[in-house]
């Protein structure tokens, strides 16, 4: 059996590496044995079970943790299998040859399968031990690697559901917080006090409408209030990490409901500020219209299994921002053209400042919005430019969901749908017939209004 002990610390009898720790949870350990709840090994990643049996075997603590649980506790299927375990960063990588550790803030070892990665924590102390591991700065934690007990660990993470442990040893589910009656229950409940966790990391607060909206639970009520007050603490999130969390927000198939806890609990000016401006003064809702049913459209993809694009989502999002200050420099006088461009770049630049937008997505993003001018148009040479623009396909599609929002698009949808189906002499031939037509109604309606201005006359007379 392999002890792995680090230098200078010898191994415990049982070959658990000794840590020091002071156990701080106010809850007490309740075991829920396999006949009682709902996880099967069936269900788990045969990699996730090979990390637990090797540490077992190696005489370590481990347990499978966090959402993995919690999702298979509510019928889920996780995508990640995360396992917390009293061996250090350092042991781990010994007893595992492809195993890379990461980070800074959370020391973190990756063991990798393949395509799959099991992510192993050490558990993580709920208090500083001096060594300079644990950094807090403006209350905000931005270094955590203090090693403390699975108590200590419990007591630390974010939501009660996302605290609970599953032994391999008995099949049980521990849990020191509380946890799996909130899971029962369907309800977010940060562990300790909200304010103080939110300042801690304010992203938890997306995380809360995240987690609520993927599983169907309700945020409880003293988690839920300090959001409104402390969503501006966002600002001092890191704008990649931000940028991260809104693609796990609107493309995991729950972006709707996102999007509406998201308003519910004050955030979405915190995250887009000017979009949140702008559907609130677009007193017809045209506009909130508009974006939830291109996020109810994500939602069908992911769940279809379609790919879905961070470029069309940022678009989306975006739109409302863009609408309004198109809008505004228009009444300033600048032509059509520039103005979109003008309103493209400055909403683009406004955005960065809280959200790290790469570029190899606002550009797509812009050309998107900068081609729905183009829809209106007839002419041979910009219909054929127009058909061939890479993201051609992408602005029609933003095109079609527009019409949610305004009937006025119908015909050119039906125009550009019936140009993508037909030849390039099929469509020549249509735009030919339709500039005659044009010409025709040119002339027609100056004949009516004469006669009507001349019948008008005589009945007059």
């Amino acid at each position: 059996m392999c002890t792995c002990s680090p230098p200078g610390n010898p191994a415990t009898p049982t070959g658990i590496a000794t840590i020091n720790s002071t156990v701080t949870s106010p809850f007490t350990l309740r075991v829920i044995p396999r006949d009682q709840h709902t996880i099967s090994r069936k269900d788990i990643s045969p990699n996730a079970l090979r990390v637990l049996y090797r540490l077992r075997e190696a005489g370590f603590g481990a347990y499978l943790v966090g959402g993995a649980v919690r999702d298979l506790l509510v019928g889920g299927r996780p995508k990640d299998f995360d396992v917390a375990t009293d061996a250090t960063p350092e042991q781990v990588k010994q007893l595992f040859r492809n195993c890379r550790l990461i980070g800074r803030r959370f020391r973190l070892a990756h063991v990798v399968f393949g395509r799959e990665i099991i992510e192993v924590a050490t558990f993580r102390a709920n208090s500083d031990d001096g060594s300079g591991d644990r950094e807090v700065e403006n209350g905000m934690l931005v270094r955590d690697n203090v090693y403390g007990s699975i108590e200590d660990d419990a007591v630390r993470r974010d939501f009660t559901c996302n605290a609970l442990y599953y032994a391999i040893e008995d099949f049980s589910v521990r849990d020191y917080v509380g946890g799996f009656e909130d899971v029962l229950a369907r309800r977010m409940k940060l562990i300790g006090d909200p304010e103080q966790r939110y300042r801690e990391d304010p992203v938890r607060m997306l995380r809360a409408v995240r987690l609520a909206a993927k599983l169907g639970f309700g945020i409880e009520e003293a988690t839920a209030a300090p959001i409104p007050r402390l969503a501006g603490l966002l600002e001092e999130a890191a704008p990649a990490r931000l940028f991260e969390e809104v693609l796990k927000l609107f493309l995991s198939g729950h972006g709707v409901a996102s999007f509406e806890g998201l308003e519910r609990h004050g955030l979405l000016p915190a995250l887009f500020p000017e979009s949140a401006a702008a559907l609130k003064s677009n007193r017809s809702g045209a506009l909130r219209r508009f974006v939830i049913e291109g996020l109810r459209s994500t939602d069908a993809r992911v769940a279809n299994d379609e790919p879905v694009s961070p470029a069309f989502l940022f678009a989306l999002l975006l739109w409302p921002a863009f609408c309004r200050t198109l809008i505004s420099l228009q009444r300033q006088g600048l032509a059509p053209e520039e103005a979109q461009r003008r309103a493209a770049d400055r909403v683009t630049l406004h955005q960065l400042a809280t959200i790290a937008l790469p570029r190899r997505f606002s550009l797509p993003m812009q050309e998107i919005w900068l081609l729905q001018s183009r829809f209106s148009s007839r002419q041979r040479k910009r219909v054929f430019r127009t058909l061939t623009h890479p993201r051609f396909r992408a602005a029609f599609d933003f095109l079609v969901l527009r019409q949610v929002a305004s009937s006025e698009h119908a015909a050119d949808i039906e125009f550009w749908r019936e140009a993508q189906q037909q030849s390039g002499r099929e469509l020549e031939s249509a735009l030919d017939s339709l500039h005659v037509e044009e010409a025709l109604e040119e002339g027609a309606p100056k004949r009516r209004r004469r006669r009507r201005r001349r019948s008008s006359a005589v009945a007059g007379e």
